[in-house]
């Protein structure tokens, strides 16, 4: 059956989009194959449809549950029911039910931490692994150095299934992100399928605040002029609340927060009220957003600014996918530069941590439960401590032990991390200052040159907002002074403007 046919019949499509034919006949050449696609492009297509025509299953690495469900779900939907997830947030019989059917799968849709397991990477090295697909790739460069240390050991898993041919797939990366893809997962001359990130349809509008009230101000007379769905990006929990709240006390009822520490089930019914469209704005931390199969949100808008260019990215392509208007807007005020510092300082232990990590273990009689206790000890962050356990446990896979070396370029490493993340820190400041087009500059953190400057470029080029404004402007609650008035307004007997 040729892949067109396939296309057709089993997604309903009837031509490829931009990059989509060129990387599904590489997989199927067998080659391993690097592709990055602008967000919203269809790159989930270029496993799924292999994996008709492969013998074996498609392992996909995904980084979010939630992700990994919408896209087993999608694929039901369809009709195909040889598609499943496992995870450890599943009941451990049906896991066991899965292990035991797997060689009836298709297409398998995992986490970086779950396929580590011996009970899983042991049942897929008996069976044939067609392809093996990382989804979302930047995460091995982004979180895999310490925020999710798994992704750094997705190359050795791979070989332990029997090394697959590899495919990588990311929206954003950069030269060196793309380079540390590569490396990490041992690509073998990979096919590069490189994309233009550029998002014709999105047009970018920046405002700097004198005062934080100012902020405020301005991000409610936005949301309440703006055309909807949208979202609105905070880097505090807290503030998704306040700001939600202030909204609805500005005319915007149906919006929403989502965080990372809400209950499961809170967030995922706060998620799919918005993909029905029960909720018009949600206000959130980065927390949400991935893999959201949204097509028509209209705004995106950043309340305190990411810290690097890839994850802006990310973010603001999330609007627009169905190819309409949409607008990204960067608020800023001063006060907010301390906030990305202040996460990258957290991620990471200090010198001074190391130090006294030092001091407590046996440095001339290393003992590896000794060494996992004492990481306990120093009250890290759940990054910092996930980091120091990855780095201890690759200290005990070493034949020949050094703990001075060992200690020492543990501490020129973190250095440099915190190095390379200040940089892209100041490349984004830079860029929200800069009064040069903030298209072209976002392109050329990609090492990209515009080559068709859009209509409604940015606001420095010279932007409209009219064309992402409602016809309906939301108006504040009334103000209520009593439960009396409170009463009397619900039995409508008295008359308040709306």
């Amino acid at each position: 059956m040729s892949i067109d046919l396939i296309l057709s019949e089993r997604f309903g499509f009837r031509s490829f989009r931009q990059g989509q034919r060129e990387i599904i006949e590489d997989v199927l050449d067998g080659n391993d194959v690097f592709a990055m696609l602008p967000t919203g492009s269809g790159k989930s297509i270029c496993y799924q449809l292999p994996a008709y025509l492969l013998e074996g299953i498609v392992v996909v690495v995904s980084p979010l549950i939630s992700l990994m469900e919408d896209q087993v779900e999608q694929l039901r939907r369809q009709g195909e029911k040889r598609v499943c997830t496992f995870h450890s947030g599943m009941p451990y019989h049906v896991r066991m039910k899965i292990l035991r059917d797997l060689t009836r799968y298709k297409i398998l849709y995992v986490s970086p931490e779950t396929l580590q397991t011996d009970t899983l990477s042991g049942t897929l090295s008996r069976m044939k692994v067609a392809l093996f697909v990382v989804d979302e790739a930047h995460c091995i460069s982004q979180w895999g150095h310490e925020f999710r240390t798994d992704y750094l050991k997705l190359g050795e898993v791979c070989n332990r299934i029997g090394r697959p041919p590899i495919l990588a797939l990311t929206a954003t990366a950069t030269v060196n992100v793309r380079n540390d893809i590569i490396k990490l997962l041992n690509l073998d001359r990979p096919e590069m399928h490189i994309y233009s990130v550029d998002r014709p349809n999105i047009a970018f509008q920046s405002e700097i605040a004198e005062t934080t009230n100012e902020k405020m101000d301005i991000l409610i007379r936005y949301v309440q002029t703006l055309k909807g769905p949208g979202i609105i990006y905070t880097s505090s929990r807290m503030v998704t609340e306040t700001i939600t709240e202030a909204l609805k006390r500005n005319g915007v009822e149906k919006t929403a927060y989502y965080h990372g520490g809400m209950e499961n089930d809170d967030r995922l019914l706060t998620q799919k009220q918005f993909i029905y469209d029960e909720l018009d704005v949600i206000c959130c931390t980065n927390a949400f957003g991935m893999g959201i199969n949204k097509p028509d949100i209209r705004f995106i808008i950043h309340y305190h600014f990411p810290s690097n260019i890839e994850s802006y990215l990310q973010e603001i392509g999330r609007a627009g996918r169905d190819g309409e208007e949409s607008l990204a807007l960067m608020l800023y005020h001063e006060d907010d530069d301390f906030i990305p510092e202040r996460l990258i300082t957290a991620e990471l232990p200090t010198k001074k941590d190391i130090n006294h990590f030092s001091v407590m273990v046996d440095v001339d009689k290393p003992d590896r439960t000794l060494f996992e206790q004492s990481i306990t000890s120093l009250n890290l962050s759940e990054t910092a401590e996930r980091f120091m356990h990855f780095h201890v446990e690759k200290f005990f896979r070493e034949e020949e032990r050094d703990f001075q070396t060992w200690k020492n370029q543990l501490v020129e490493f973190i250095e440099k991390r915190i190095k390379e993340k200040r940089e892209r820190i100041r490349y984004m400041k830079k860029w929200i200052l800069s009064e040069e087009c903030k298209r072209e500059s976002i392109l050329g953190a990609f090492s990209e040159k515009l080559v068709t400057r859009p209509l409604n470029c940015c606001h420095v080029c010279g932007l409209s907002l009219e064309p992402y404004k409602s016809s309906k402007e939301k108006s504040p609650r009334p103000v209520i002074k009593s439960w009396e008035e409170e009463l009397a307004i619900i039995f409508h007997q008295v008359n308040v403007d709306v």
